[in-house]
């Protein structure tokens, strides 16, 4: 049983860096795929979410450099109140990131065209790879880490660049009925990195539904929307990474400790 695991863990890897008609580690480590929201102001067609009952924002709002800006001159609140009481801190910096990253990062990007080699570092201006995807909202939310080398990278490296392998959630060959089971057995409500055979994104997940947020290769275009009906989160291994849940990973931004990107 052992063997078969590792060796499925090899072919996690191995699938991410092999060129087809979906995204791969060439950019990003995975490919992209689905849709979106509508929005008021720009094309976004997200499977009838309700933006209201998921308690999120998905118009773009402000400007995002000076959101970008914001949530770094910020940080310095942050780091004042973990030398006062630590664990309030991280419980107040996981909201927080939370919800500029969902609420005033994200819906900036959401409609930005995907392709394999996309990298670009503006929302909407350009390109993005999947990978790309999530390693510059991460970067732009004001973690220390080379979105370069990080997109470069399969999903399972990926996963653990943000948090050590022996706590990540690994699922094989397990329906979407299961899976949605189990993740809500472990986890709560928050965002996290998943990484699939051949994909990265976001899970988001709200009163135990799942939301998958990614750069979609079958959409061509940034989106989210429910897993369970997205054709981009079929896979045959599931890797998922806490992100606002992450009370060691959300000390390195309290404390703008560089992440090291896991090869």
């Amino acid at each position: 049983m052992k063997k078969f695991f590792f060796l499925t863990l090899l072919c996690f890897g191995f699938a991410c860096k092999q060129t087809s008609n979906n995204e791969i580690a060439k950019t990003s480590g995975i490919s992209n795929n689905h849709p979106i929201e509508k929005r008021q102001s720009k094309t976004v067609n997200n499977h009838l979410l309700d933006s209201a009952a998921l308690g999120i924002n998905f118009t773009p709002k402000g400007d995002y450099n000076i959101n970008k800006q914001t949530i770094k001159n910020d940080r310095a609140y942050f780091t004042k109140q973990f030398q006062r009481n630590k664990t309030k801190a991280i419980d107040s910096a996981s909201n927080y990131l939370f919800n500029k990253l969902i609420n005033e990062l994200v819906p900036h990007w959401y409609g930005t065209p995907w392709d394999f080699n996309g990298h670009t570092n503006t929302p909407n201006n350009g390109q993005i790879a999947c990978g790309y995807f999530v390693s510059t909202t991460l970067k732009h939310l004001g973690f220390q880490l080379n979105r370069y080398k990080m997109a470069q990278q399969g999903g399972m490296n990926e996963a653990i660049s943000l948090q050590p392998r022996s706590e990540l959630k690994v699922y094989n060959n397990i329906t979407l009925d299961k899976l949605k089971t189990k993740l809500n057995s472990v986890y709560k409500d928050g965002i996290y990195f998943v990484g699939l055979s051949n994909h990265v994104g976001y899970i988001f997940i709200k009163n135990k539904e799942l939301y998958f947020l990614h750069s979609s290769y079958c959409d061509n275009k940034v989106v989210i929307e429910k897993a369970a009906s997205s054709p981009c989160f079929q896979s045959d291994i599931y890797v998922f990474a806490e992100i606002t849940t992450n009370r060691n990973l959300i000390q390195k931004w309290i404390q703008n400790t560089a992440i090291p990107i896991h090869k």
